[in-house]
């Protein structure tokens, strides 16, 4: 029954046609831009309506300035004319107008799935997570089938199709990758609870490494905490290294044996020996409730899920590609030697205790301009880039002003935030009401400083 299901959603796939990058107009030719509802490392999402139907749609907005972003942008538009499946959002135009790159997708109102389970009025079961894992499973078989490797499934990029169903769909293609049989691809991004230990150890990367993070997400699904959360992510990463993790006997109490295999046949250390999606498709659990026992099914608890969705809020993304740079330095020292319980006090070795003790301590310290802002005087109608750099830790939180006003980001106002502590102001034809003194505000545990430059436009 479920390679027929699966089947049908092939032939519907191959309805949806491919999108080529627009390169004479630019998107407000054919959209109007609304309000922002999102940002991540690659830019801002936007809120479109269609001019002429109306259709709303959401807008991808890269930040596209230097070779290799537009570069990896392109890469994303591309591998999304490979993915026409209803369980993938969809790309559907795209726009390469300089220095801007604008995907236009599908827009999807539903907000996050853990966002929607946590609601007073969503009823959250474990026969409800059963079709919430087969959709996951259904769209990323789809994406396996043509070779492609997500490499960036976490809570966050499952997302309900709106606010009363329990359909849902993947998103974020921004870290996906096709698989080349003659050459492995090995990575260094990801985020720490959900990173394969073939990431951490960079080592090749395989359609198997989805299938972990997929059960990364059921156990929290099911349970509301995180398999391999420690008090750092030094720590977690040690864990998933070791793939060190247990059953929760409060947490599991009323969950099923079968959604407790399901789960075991995909956190193993060996990507062989993981579980693919269409074997997780054919597993028991996936039977193991039928329509007629629905309604007796118990209510699952949603406070471990509430506070697991609190600790991801205050978690910086910056933190990922650190804390996996620190990981692979102390895996060196073999770091990941006699572990304890999962998310408990992590007996590192001496060598690599004092190694990050060090590190975290060397690492602490006020915000620092290395580099300041300075007075620029630009034509008007071209673009300012006022930029700095800076140095702190904890990771100073940056503000912008302009005058005594933060500077909202727009379509024409971007900020952008890199690894090495570069900071910019980026503001597109500018005219005179841009004119003024502009402050970049950096604040941190340790201290507070500014940086102040007059943007003259001619």
């Amino acid at each position: 029954m479920e390679n027929t299901k699966f089947k049908k959603t092939q032939e519907e796939a191959t309805q949806h046609s491919c999108v080529i990058i627009e390169s004479s107009h630019k998107v407000t030719d054919h959209y109007n831009v609304h309000e922002k509802l999102g940002t991540g490392k690659f830019g801002m999402v936007f809120k479109l309506t269609h001019k002429d139907t109306g259709r709303v749609c959401a807008g991808k907005f890269y930040k596209g300035r230097r070779a290799k972003e537009r570069e990896a942008a392109r890469k994303e538009i591309e591998l999304m004319n490979h993915l026409h499946h209803p369980k993938l959002v969809q790309c559907l135009g795209a726009y390469d107008h300089k220095p801007e790159m604008v995907m236009v997708m599908e827009f999807i109102a539903g907000g996050e799935l853990f966002e929607r389970i946590v609601d007073d009025n969503f009823e959250h079961t474990e026969p409800a997570s059963v079709r919430y894992m087969q959709q996951i499973l259904e769209g990323i078989a789809f994406m396996h089938q043509q070779n492609i490797v997500h490499l960036d499934l976490k809570p966050e990029n499952i997302v309900c199709v709106d606010t009363t169903g329990t359909s849902i769909k993947i998103i974020d293609f921004g870290l996906a990758s096709k698989l080349d049989g003659n050459t492995a691809l090995k990575v260094m991004h990801g985020t720490p609870e959900f990173v394969a230990p073939e990431v951490i150890n960079y080592e090749p990367v395989c359609l198997a490494t989805d299938m972990w993070s997929i059960g990364v997400i059921c156990y929290i699904l099911l349970s509301g905490e995180s398999p391999f959360q420690g008090n750092s992510d030094a720590e977690t990463l040690a864990l998933v290294t070791a793939a060190q993790w247990e059953f929760d006997e409060d947490s599991f109490e009323d969950i099923t044996e079968e959604a407790q295999n399901f789960i075991s046949s995909l956190l193993n250390k060996d990507p062989r020996r993981r579980m693919s999606c269409e074997e997780g498709l054919a597993h028991p659990w996936m039977e193991t409730f039928d329509s007629e026992n629905l309604s007796s099914t118990k209510s699952l608890s949603k406070e471990k899920m509430k506070r697991f969705l609190a600790r991801q809020k205050w978690k910086k993304a910056g933190k990922a590609m650190l804390a996996l740079k620190r990981m692979a330095l102390l895996s060196k020292s073999d770091s990941t030697a006699s572990l304890s319980s999962p998310g408990k006090d992590l007996p590192l070795s001496p060598e690599a205790e004092d190694a990050l003790q060090s590190l975290e301590r060397k690492m602490q310290g006020p915000p620092k301009f290395t580099k300041s802002l300075e007075d620029q005087k630009v034509t008007q109608g071209s673009c300012a880039r006022l930029s700095c750099h800076l140095s702190g830790y904890p990771d100073p939180e940056v503000v912008w002003l302009c005058g005594d006003e933060p500077v909202e980001e727009s379509s024409t106002a971007q900020i952008e935030y890199e690894d090495d502590g570069r900071c910019t102001l980026i503001l597109s034809n500018v005219g005179p009401e841009d004119a003024n003194v502009y402050t970049c505000r950096a604040t941190n545990d340790h201290g507070e400083i500014f940086s102040r430059a007059k943007l003259t436009v001619l």
